[in-house]
């Protein structure tokens, strides 16, 4: 056997019982995987996934939403129904500078029926449409009281309560009992009190006439006994051709009411006319118009003088200023 193939050999032996020796030593325990590294993640040099729901927003792909607007619980009321401008589009222009005035002093809102509720819809001053004689006397008292709000001896006390009704249909339950009582207790309106035994019912809903409305309002103006006259007198100073069809207490108060000149309510109301229709419903617009001045020829006060001096006594002289002429 050569040295070399005996120097192998004994190097192949040594080597064999090295292994042999190493076996269930500690280098042999060194040598295996640690337990615990083998519950640690692997990598692999990828980055993990991040869950959804801890991704991150982009800054600049962020977006500022508006909230969604928050509805008012409590809108703006709307405007009244019954807008002043709108009104007096719809009146005559030769009434609108009356219920110009008319509207700013407030009076229709002032006469309201005094029993109607907080929620109860307001009646909208209509120009156009006629008047009830229910709701001129209710603006026939209102306004000579405000007219005369510092003249107690002109004013009209409205009726209590408790007053016996003169009209069988104005009970003291009516909305205008006040101011239909009142004026029949002050001898305004004709009644059984005046010594009308017919007049037993006032029909407050029925349309007021021309005729009636000079009537009731000429004695406000004159605070005097009215006039006797017939038809020819009526028809010679007025001029009308119908002045036969007039009722003749009424009469009387047209013909009064002619001696107002310029301030006559018929002139301020109906305009110039040959024909007063007795008969004839009267609007509201011609009721402000009637209503816009209190007083005879020579003194009186209207609506445009309550504006112009809120303060001042409504009983001084009024100027026949042309902007108080009707």
């Amino acid at each position: 056997m050569s040295a070399a193939l005996r120097l192998t050999i004994m190097v192949s032996g040594l080597s064999l019982l090295l292994v042999t020796g190493c076996a269930g030593s500690s280098l042999e325990q060194s040598l295996e995987a640690d337990p615990q590294l083998q519950d640690r993640p692997v990598f692999t040099g990828e980055e993990p996934e991040t869950p959804a729901e801890e991704e991150a927003t982009d800054p600049a792909e962020a977006t500022t939403e508006a909230p969604d607007p928050v509805e008012d619980s409590n809108p703006p009321e709307a405007s009244p129904v019954g807008n002043a401008t709108a009104q007096l589009d719809e009146v005559p222009e030769d009434l609108r500078p009356y219920v110009q005035n008319w509207l700013a002093l407030g009076i229709v809102e002032s006469a309201e029926s005094p029993t109607a509720s907080d929620t109860a819809v307001k009646p909208e001053f209509a120009p156009n449409q006629t008047i009830t004689r229910g709701e001129f006397a209710h603006w026939l008292l209102t306004a000579n009281n405000r007219f005369y709000q510092d003249v107690p001896a002109k004013r009209i006390r409205p009726a209590a309560a408790g007053t016996a009704p003169a009209f069988q249909d104005v009970p003291a339950s009516h909305p205008y009992f006040a101011a239909v009582q009142g004026l029949a207790e002050a001898g305004i309106i004709p009644s059984a009190k005046t010594g009308n035994a017919t007049a037993v019912t006032f029909r407050p809903d029925a349309p007021l006439t021309r005729e009636t409305l000079v009537l009731w309002k000429v004695p406000l103006d004159s605070r005097a006994p009215l006039p006797t006259g017939a038809a020819d007198t009526v028809a010679n100073t007025w001029g009308f051709q119908d002045a036969a069809k007039i009722e003749p207490l009424a009469m009387r108060a047209v013909l009064a009411d002619h001696q107002n000149g310029d301030f006559a309510n018929i002139r301020r109301a109906f305009g110039y006319t040959t024909l007063f229709q007795p008969q004839k419903g009267v609007t509201q617009a011609e009721a402000a118009a009637a209503l816009w001045r209190f007083g005879n020829q020579t003194e009186g006060v209207s609506a445009e003088d309550l504006l112009r001096r809120p303060t001042a006594p409504s009983g001084s002289k009024e100027s026949t200023n042309p902007t108080n002429s009707p």
